[in-house]
């Protein structure tokens, strides 16, 4: 990294830590499911209790194949509509619309692809509710359906501020807006110094199809134990009641910067490989990471051909 790329991003990431940042996540996938038997199908899919949510009301979630490793993770929103709302990362739309469609066949439901109609920006921030305007938000996931200038904006909390979603034509307006309130514009990197400081694992980095919710610390937020079946239901449910997870999401301090992908070890033993590594202006070098449980926080690991070291601690920073 050059040292007028570092500074930059140090700057933006005070802008995260002290005000409010934005950033365009309009990539992400989008599905709305329509339908009588809507939040019935869903609840058969994925790991969350899609059935108790109230309108404006929402929910973190996992898709699962039927040994319990993930396939993906989304976001679900009960929109005031009735109707239900998924947006997820951009690798696994595919993905979760393809079994969305197979599994509804025959089912009082519609699946429609809404990624190109909607956009997505993050706002994030000690000072993001008050640059989106969108008043107070609380729990995450709360929604609340507004209009400013002409621009009509579903506000939805979020853990680190609020997400704006937009009809794709009203875009531009709703950044010119968020410029105007001094909202400073972000780049995927600041955003992903706050997510590793905060402990949340990312499908794709920390997360991939070789992962159960337990191993990566999600449970809590993705799993509800009490709901009816679902795909994977059994592994997952095993694992809480039985057994202990082999895996674990960790935090790494280390004594210089990592690559992603490379490989954790402890002792002469690889113990997983690091998820995503960032340097925090706060932490310096750090790395969230899914590793095998004998490397407990307070343990002494190595990055990669270098042998960087590290400390193992329980997120977050």
């Amino acid at each position: 990294m050059s040292t007028h790329a570092a500074v930059e991003l140090d700057g933006q990431y005070r802008v995260l830590r002290e005000g409010a940042g934005f950033l365009d996540r309009s990539d992400r996938g989008k599905l709305i499911v329509r339908g009588a038997d809507g939040a019935e199908f869903l609840q058969g899919q994925v790991t969350n209790d899609v059935e108790a949510l109230e309108p404006d009301v929402g929910c973190y979630a996992a898709l699962l194949d039927r040994k319990g490793h993930m396939q993906a993770d989304m976001r679900i929103l009960r929109l005031s509509t009735g109707d239900l709302w998924i947006d997820t990362e951009p690798e696994t739309s595919g993905v979760v619309e393809r079994h969305m469609r197979m599994y509804s066949i025959g089912r009082a439901v519609e699946i429609e692809d809404a990624s190109d109609e909607w956009s997505i920006v993050s706002v994030i921030g000690p000072g993001a509710v008050e640059a989106a305007g969108s008043g107070p938000l609380s729990p995450e996931y709360a929604q609340r359906y507004y209009e400013r200038d002409g621009v009509e904006i579903l506000g939805v909390a979020t853990d680190v501020g609020v997400d704006l979603i937009v009809r794709s034509d009203q875009a531009d307006g709703l950044l010119d807006l968020l410029a105007r309130s001094e909202a400073v514009e972000v780049s995927e990197a600041a955003a992903e110094i706050v997510r590793v400081e905060s402990g949340r694992p990312r499908f794709g980095r920390e997360m991939t199809t070789a992962t159960i919710p337990q191993e990566a610390g999600i449970a809590e937020r993705a799993v509800s134990f009490t709901k009816g079946c679902y795909i994977g239901q059994e592994t997952v449910a095993r694992l809480h009641y039985r057994g202990k997870p082999n895996r674990h999401l960790r935090g790494l301090r280390l004594e210089a910067s990592v690559a992603n992908g490379e490989p954790i070890t402890l002792g002469d033993r690889e113990v997983g490989r690091v998820g995503t590594a960032v340097l925090s202006p706060a932490h310096g070098p750090i790395a969230l990471a899914v590793i095998r449980r004998e490397a407990e926080p307070d343990a002494r690991v190595e990055v990669g051909e270098d042998r960087i070291r590290g400390a193992v601690l329980e997120p977050p920073f």
